[in-house]
């Protein structure tokens, strides 16, 4: 058989071209061949848990793993230069101005998104990895109507996110098979700069998303030290923080740890997409439906439990427990309003590092000051693995108790969640990624709460507080009043992009099994499509 690398119908330009050169082609392809069969198998093994649940099968700890949860004589890889204090950590696509402003925040990293805040059109993938080959050798700066974006002394350290396992890189084909999404952007951040960075007292750092199985961590850790042995970069160099956002994964976290120890720099609360995974990998599952989202917060039974578990885990394995993104962004023109969002940010962060937390997301630079506040007040050290939480013991019934006291299903919170979803969608299929939505910044996280959500009511034929029940023509007729005014809200979203994302909210609302990510489902449409390059639609 001939072995091929294709990138078929794209238009590469520039700087890119400094990006895809024939010696990284060869490394993606090396990784590709050498790794895609496990990917494709640990798919599989994704939808056969998913089936199982479905008929009633209930998650708990794994047996076959016990021996190393309860062995406590083992801990992962010591901080690496620059992750020794992550107190503060600010998020967000990779576009050149966000890179700038980020690394110039005042936080102490900054994890450039290539999964849930970005929209992963080539251009924007492409012209991300050049942003950050730029950064890092600080050849970055720019001037912008009349601004000057240019890089601060001592500029956060930069971790990079990769897509998650679940998606391909359909513009790269190596021998008639489209790539992983995820090794596409690991290898080539990690081929153009592992070296550069360890020369100057740095290294390739990373967060993993969406991983379901400590198989996917031990994936991810064949994956560090093949490319490492490939690029003669010495063994260990590579760090990664592992977001646990996936109920499955909350019952393997010792094991995620162990299978990545001599990579590992932690786990992270990533509790948005935690709370979507939660609906979806209970989606047959009545007594698991959910209030409005709004209700859902970091206090209640399943939340709470996963991150006492997680803070306990990762100080017992002498690594971060890393605390999640708060999604209030600053309100500009109301005064009374931005009070109030910025003193729910403060309680949220109170709240992490008083339960343990060795760090804290935020969407914002102008937040940036609350949470280094909060942190500096009560975290008095770079860390807090002193705080062994000995008082914990989660059961797996805590992991899995979905019952909110008090809250209800709303008709305001059934129009939010297709406002969110519908927007997002939207801006999505448009090239944008991260969107500001009534003072909140959404991401694909987000926005699949929405869309979860929505199924769910209407599966489980739930009835709001109203006594109507939640119905596909309901929502319908959410999209009808809510859809013509997106286009003049979000820039750069047209009348096409708002009817892609209707349509699809509508037929979502009634599939008789909720689909796995609207990131795969839209995929097709980016870059102008039709929406059929993509071959496999994300329905399990």
């Amino acid at each position: 058989m001939t072995e091929t690398i294709e990138v078929p119908g794209v238009k590469i330009i520039g700087a890119q071209k400094e990006i895809l050169t024939v010696d990284a082609l060869k490394f993606l392809a090396a990784l590709h061949r050498t790794f895609e069969a496990t990917r494709q198998s640990l798919l599989a093994a994704r939808h056969a848990t998913q089936r199982r649940l479905d008929a009633g099968e209930s998650l708990t700890f794994l047996p076959e793993t016990a021996h190393i949860r309860n062995d406590p004589s083992w801990t992962c890889a010591p901080p690496a230069p620059g992750l020794e204090d992550r107190r503060v950590e600010i998020t967000g696509p990779t576009d050149r101005k966000m890179v700038v402003n980020a690394l110039n925040s005042g936080a102490k990293t900054f994890m450039a998104d290539f999964e849930d805040s970005t929209s992963p059109t080539f251009n924007n993938l492409l012209n991300g990895q050049v942003n950050l080959r730029d950064a890092i050798r600080r050849e970055i700066d720019f001037e912008l109507n009349g601004k000057q974006y240019k890089l601060v002394e001592n500029p956060a350290t930069l971790i990079v996110r990769p897509r998650g396992w679940h998606l391909d890189e359909t513009r790269v084909v190596i021998d008639n098979q489209p790539m992983s999404g995820s090794i596409f952007d690991f290898a080539l951040y990690f081929f153009h700069n592992a070296a550069y960075l360890l020369s100057h007292g740095r290294g390739p750092y990373f967060y993993l998303p969406k991983m379901e199985h400590h198989l996917e961590a031990r994936l991810w850790s064949d994956i560090f030290y093949f490319s490492q042995s490939y690029l003669r970069i010495p063994t260990g160099s590579i760090r990664a923080t592992v977001l646990i956002e996936t109920l499955p994964a909350a019952f393997q976290m010792d094991e995620i740890l162990w299978e990545l120890r001599a990579h590992s720099s932690g786990l992270n609360c990533g509790r948005w997409d935690y709370i979507f995974s939660f609906i979806k990998r209970r989606r047959m599952d009545r007594s698991a439906v959910l209030p409005d989202r709004k209700d859902v917060t970091m206090e209640v039974g399943f939340m709470d439990s996963y991150v006492r578990l997680l803070i306990q885990t990762c100080h017992k394995r002498k690594v971060a427990a890393m605390g999640g993104m708060s999604a209030q962004i600053p309100i500009k023109g109301d005064p009374e309003a931005n009070d109030a969002a910025m003193a729910k940010v403060r309680a949220d962060k109170l709240r992490e590092v008083r339960a343990g937390h060795d760090g804290t997301w935020i969407a914002h630079p102008l937040i940036c000051k609350i949470a280094m506040e909060v942190f500096d007040e009560h975290m008095l050290g770079p860390n807090q693995y002193h705080v062994r939480r000995e008082d914990v013991s989660i059961k797996p019934e805590d992991l899995l108790n979905p019952h909110i006291y008090g809250a209800k299903i709303t008709e305001e919170g059934v129009k939010g969640n297709v406002s969110a979803a519908l927007s997002y969608c939207a801006a999505w299929v448009s090239g944008n990624g991260c969107v500001p939505i009534n003072h909140l910044m959404e991401d694909a996280a987000t926005a699949e709460i929405a869309r979860m959500q929505l199924w769910q009511w209407v599966w489980h034929g739930a009835v709001m507080d109203n006594g109507k029940p939640v119905t596909p023509e309901l929502i319908d007729s959410f999209i009808s009043s809510i859809a013509p005014g997106i286009s003049k809200t979000i820039a750069g979203v047209t009348s096409k992009h708002v009817d892609i994302a209707s349509r699809y909210l509508g037929e979502q609302v009634r599939q008789d099994k909720a689909s796995e990510f609207l990131t795969s489902d839209l995929l097709g449409y980016l870059d102008g499509g039709d929406g059929g390059i993509v071959g496999r639609k994300s329905l399990l």
